[in-house]
């Protein structure tokens, strides 16, 4: 069987069609290159070119090998591009998982950023609520996860991609919507809703804290697992609710997003992995991550 280093000799004297200029371009001796078309003529058993004195000729033969020998040349070197890529992580499967609420603004932006720089990965997505992702991750069902959990290092790592100010979502009818920005004792008695103490425990007790902090009593009245469902909620008048200010990119009619004068309250959102994953395209994808979000060493 014929090698590359062969078909590369004949491919070069094809398009020189003289011996001298073919050997300078292939840094070799006329020798070792005669050589090497013998090798392969006799490995395929037909005369390739026409030598004399004179010039050089490709035969009926090697005319029709030349297109072959360049396919095959081609597959080879996408060969070592494919396994190369993929060893970087450029190629492969990156199995994602995301909170909903990750979805309205951050996800989609790190999505675009993998579609113009990382052409050839896979991405697969799950959406599922961070302490899921956290048991997926440690089972390597997935590579990456957006979550609000930190990461719990050694075996997870992660990097902060996003922190977000808690607002106030208002019934556009209620005289509090009226107001540009409230006090939190405004909230006093008022009917709230909350995220879910099992599905949405990181919201749940952040905003259990911020009542906390502030001596109040909160008035519960519904616990679910969305933001979406949680505007739905507040537009029909069930009651006010401490939203992450990706909501605002939901433009829920109905609903007014306020800020409320107290000591800033913050949701964080994470980029998570494993730290025992081999998927390569794991660190390649949270380098882009780090480039496209400029985030530093300070931010993990």
């Amino acid at each position: 069987m014929f090698e590359l280093k062969q078909l590369h000799s004949f491919l070069v004297l094809a398009e020189e069609l003289h011996f001298g200029r073919a050997a300078k371009r292939l840094h070799m001796t006329q020798s070792p290159l005669s050589r090497q078309i013998q090798l392969l003529e006799h490995s395929l058993q037909s005369p390739l070119f026409k030598r004399n004195n004179r010039n050089v000729q490709l035969t009926p033969a090697g005319l029709a090998f030349r297109h072959e020998a360049r396919q095959i040349l081609a597959l080879a070197e996408n060969a070592v591009t494919v396994v190369r890529h993929h060893s970087q992580g450029r190629a492969g499967r990156l199995r994602m998982g995301f909170t909903a609420g990750s979805s309205y603004r951050h996800l989609p932006k790190l999505l675009s950023f993998a579609s113009h720089e990382l052409k050839e990965l896979e991405i697969v997505l799950r959406e599922m609520v961070t302490t899921q992702q956290m048991e997926a991750l440690n089972a390597h069902q997935i590579d990456v996860g957006l979550g609000r959990q930190p990461p719990n290092p050694p075996e997870i790592g992660g990097i902060r991609i996003a922190r977000e100010r808690m607002l106030l979502a208002v019934p556009s009818t209620h005289p509090l919507a009226q107001q540009t920005s409230l006090r939190i004792e405004d909230l006093r008695g008022m009917p709230i809703i909350s995220f879910s103490p099992q599905d949405g425990f990181y919201f749940y007790a952040l905003i259990d804290s911020i009542f906390r902090q502030n001596n109040l009593q909160p008035q519960y009245v519904q616990h679910v697992s969305q933001i979406h469902s949680i505007l739905a909620l507040v537009n029909a008048g069930l009651g006010v609710a401490f939203v992450p200010e990706t909501a605002e990119a939901l433009h829920f009619d109905g609903v007014v997003l306020r800020r409320v004068r107290m000591t800033p309250v913050f949701a964080d959102l994470y980029l998570l992995w494993s730290r025992t994953n081999p998927n390569p395209a794991i660190q390649t994808f949270v380098q882009l991550a780090r480039k496209r979000l400029r985030i530093t060493d300070s931010e993990r």
